[in-house]
């Protein structure tokens, strides 16, 4: 779609609490997250961990701090949605990518020029950084003809000239792949596609809910991965029961060798001494 390639900017992990996410992080991936900060316009907050690559997984939850605003706008990332709510009580979720739009591109014209292909472009800030970011007016997910769900990205442009991962700590952690499962793939694929970032997610079709899988790389050569599919559930239950099966199996051939372990051993009892003096008498005679 452009000449210039677009990238992997940052993961989501929504949260409650942006405690609850950070813990989260920490305990999956073994490294703390720092940095981040407060979005005055959107009332939330986050946390940041570096990746290889220059790209950064970012938790982001409701700053209880945030400062009241007469005509507030929904928040984004679907953090008032109650169903994404409700979702996050049982904890921290991958829900979201964020690819970047390099210069000499300019995101801005690019959402006019298809204002039905991309959401519109929202100025945010962050301490000292700035950006453009594609957030629709409800706060919900980038969609196209339906079907988004947090597996089509949000694009981002910096007006800052460094990007935030070059003041975050090295972590050694690299994102090894993502992986999105829709059970309309096709059109998810097909936005993507449009859009130039095929390359950066795989996609797949799933009788769940819409859901992103990520694995980490940790420094150690370790995977660690986030998120689950229908299918992989599934997968992990029958392996909880298939074991079983080949336990009783090992049990029966056990008592089978033991069997034949003592067969084996009583033999040579019975027919070496013969032999040894049948050898004897003919050494007499």
């Amino acid at each position: 779609m452009t000449a210039y390639p677009l990238q992997l900017d940052h993961l989501v992990i929504a949260a409650r609490t942006l405690e609850e996410g950070a813990d989260f992080i920490a305990a999956k991936l073994g490294v703390e997250m720092t940095g981040g900060g407060a979005h005055p316009l959107m009332r939330t907050h986050n946390r940041l961990l570096n990746l290889w690559g220059g790209a950064y997984l970012e938790v982001i939850a409701i700053d209880p701090d945030a400062a009241v605003i007469d005509t507030p706008r929904p928040r984004l990332f679907a953090l008032d949605d109650p169903a994404q709510r409700l979702r996050l009580d049982a904890g921290p979720q991958l829900v979201h990518w964020v690819v970047r739009v390099n210069r000499p591109k300019l995101l801005t014209r690019w959402q006019a020029q298809y204002p039905e292909r991309i959401p519109a472009v929202v100025a945010m800030t962050r301490g000292g950084n700035a950006w453009n970011l594609t957030i629709p007016a409800d706060g919900a997910f980038p969609a196209w003809q339906d079907a988004g769900d947090g597996l089509l990205p949000s694009l981002i442009q910096w007006d800052t000239p460094q990007h935030p991962s070059e003041s975050l700590p090295e972590t050694g952690i690299a994102l090894k792949s993502l992986t999105g499962f829709h059970p309309r793939a096709h059109l998810i694929s097909e936005q993507l596609a449009w859009l130039g970032v095929s390359h950066l997610m795989q996609v797949e079709v799933t009788a769940g809910a819409p859901v992103l899988v990520a694995e980490f790389e940790l420094a150690d050569a370790s995977i660690v991965t986030l998120g689950e599919s229908a299918e992989s559930i599934d997968a992990a239950k029958q392996a909880e029961i298939t074991p079983a099966k080949p336990a009783r199996k090992r049990a029966k051939s056990k008592k089978t060798e033991d069997a034949t372990a003592a067969n084996d051993t009583d033999a040579p009892e019975e027919t070496a001494e013969p032999a040894q003096d049948e050898t004897m008498q003919e050494d007499q005679r």
